[in-house]
């Protein structure tokens, strides 16, 4: 479903802020793979995710979703098989707009244009089904402006907007870090439900090394702009935090030094 091929990315080329982000970096998923990723800050997690999205194009390299070479596609083609949510609750939604006409904008992601009502009886109703899952009540505010949820309404609404359309690809970067605990655990039980009833192929950055190893069935360890470490199946689900830390010792020969990833 994805393969990303000797992807490279470097920042300020020739300067003395020069930065390499991502080094030759290479990731396949198969349908249905739920991948988590760490590494602390610079590691290139959110400039990989940007790679996939058509955020940032890469100096050189591939991305190849579900067979499509889509490496030169401008982010709003590749939105119509991408779904993402991202770290700030304000960033997946527009505020100004009602729950109703946020939906119907995601839900008309993948479908061509038409000069017609995006928000129709029949689509309400479908709305407000969808919002049910979520079990916060949005299913009865539907003509509620999103800037007046809470940080975790709007993040639970953003996860709805870029999965109810069963895309390619669900890109979720860091996106339960903005929130206070409670909230954050709300997100990430909805994150487990969504991706496993739909299948969905899932990558996501995660600042939480608990939370990668609680979610997901591969997990995959950033330092530096390459990916240092990979662990997949029984082996992913028999490893500890600790086990982590020491495998990123073994490996780069330091220690692991973002407490807020071990802590979470």
């Amino acid at each position: 479903m994805l393969n990303v091929a000797n992807i490279s990315v470097t920042f300020n080329e020739g300067t003395l802020d020069e930065k390499k982000a991502l080094n030759g970096i290479e990731l396949e998923m198969i349908a249905g793979d739920f991948v988590t990723v760490i590494g602390s800050n610079g590691a290139g997690k959110s400039t990989l995710m940007n790679v996939i999205s058509g955020n940032i194009l890469p100096d050189v390299g591939d991305v190849i979703i579900d067979g499509k070479q889509v490496v030169h596609l401008p982010e709003y083609k590749r939105s119509a098989f991408i779904g993402r949510v991202f770290q700030d609750p304000m960033a997946g939604t527009a505020p100004s707009m009602t729950i109703e006409e946020n939906l119907a904008m995601a839900y008309s992601r993948d479908k061509k244009r038409r000069l017609k009502f995006g928000v129709t009886k029949k689509r309400k109703d479908m709305f407000r089904d969808y919002l049910k899952t979520l079990n916060l009540g949005l299913e009865d505010r539907l003509s509620a402006k999103v800037g007046l949820l809470s940080g975790g309404e709007r993040q639970a609404l953003s996860l709805l907007m870029a999965t109810f359309t069963n895309p390619n690809i669900l890109l979720l970067d860091e996106h339960t870090a903005a929130l206070d605990p409670s909230r954050a655990e709300l997100i990430t039980s909805l994150t487990e439900k969504v991706v496993r009833e739909s299948g969905l192929t899932t990558l996501m950055v995660t600042h939480n090394m608990q939370q990668a190893l609680d979610l997901g069935n591969r997990l995959i360890m950033m330092d530096k702009g390459q990916i240092i470490f990979e662990a997949n199946g029984e082996e992913k689900k028999r490893l500890t935090v600790k086990d982590l830390l020491q495998e990123f010792q073994r490996i780069r020969g330091q220690q692991f030094e973002d407490d807020r990833s071990v802590l979470g």
